[in-house]
């Protein structure tokens, strides 16, 4: 004797229509899908306005934007696929308006002269080379000497001359600055560590990490002894 068994067949959202806001969750979407088979116009109106309510509480962030109330309205007429026709308080955005990619930012690239120095650099260097000749621009230069010292260390060599940092900000400054004769910059300890940053290997704590766990619990046991 067979025996008939009623399978349950899971429905994955894969499988299902996709949403329009996924972020309003698909109770909305059909709450919209119901609101566009209402014939009654009167009656369509108050359930597009508790709908909105209801995104409201679904989405209460939005009260930090500007025109919030717009915006819900807005995202009501997405979910529906722009095939709502409702007395709403705001005009009704259009799909062209829906799809339109923002305006490009101008940008103005321009190549970096030496990229181990990277374009700040540059920058820097523009700034130092409008400064008035004095103890405050040799200090500038100074500084930055050192630091492109330090940039050059991590991409190229173990040791480099002074004055080949020295003509790198002259030739950078398309010879706008001119380095004051007799500038030397700080010795270089053998301490320093100037290998590439993604090149350090990174050292487990767990050791260090077991041994202050182990001070703690033994300070609690003391603590609670007294």
């Amino acid at each position: 004797m067979e025996n008939n068994i009623d399978t349950c067949k899971l429905l994955y959202n894969t499988e299902r229509v996709k949403l329009w806001m996924p972020e309003y969750g698909r109770n909305v979407q059909k709450m919209v899908d119901y609101l566009k088979s209402i014939e009654d116009r009167e009656k369509r109106n108050e359930q597009a306005r508790a709908i909105v309510k209801v995104m409201e509480i679904l989405n209460p962030q939005v009260h930090i934007q500007e025109n919030w109330e717009q915006k819900l309205w807005d995202h009501l007429h997405i979910i529906s696929g722009f095939e709502l026709d409702i007395d709403a308080p705001y005009p009704a955005p259009t799909v062209e308006h829906f799809y339109e990619r923002p305006a490009v930012v101008p940008i103005e690239k321009k190549p970096i002269k030496a990229n181990h120095y990277g374009r700040n650099i540059e920058s820097i260097i523009d700034l130092i080379a409008g400064q008035e000749d004095g103890d405050t621009k040799t200090s500038m230069i100074r500084s930055l000497a050192i630091y492109m010292r330090q940039q050059y260390l991590i991409w190229n060599k173990d040791t480099v001359a002074d004055e080949t940092i020295f003509q790198d900000i002259e030739k950078l400054s398309d010879y706008r600055i001119k380095v004051p004769e007799g500038l030397q910059l700080s010795r270089v300890s053998s301490d320093m560590n100037y290998s590439r940053p993604s090149l350090n290997p990174v050292r487990s704590n767990k050791g260090q990490n077991q041994r202050q766990k182990n001070a703690g619990n033994k300070m609690w046991k003391q603590r609670n002894n007294k």
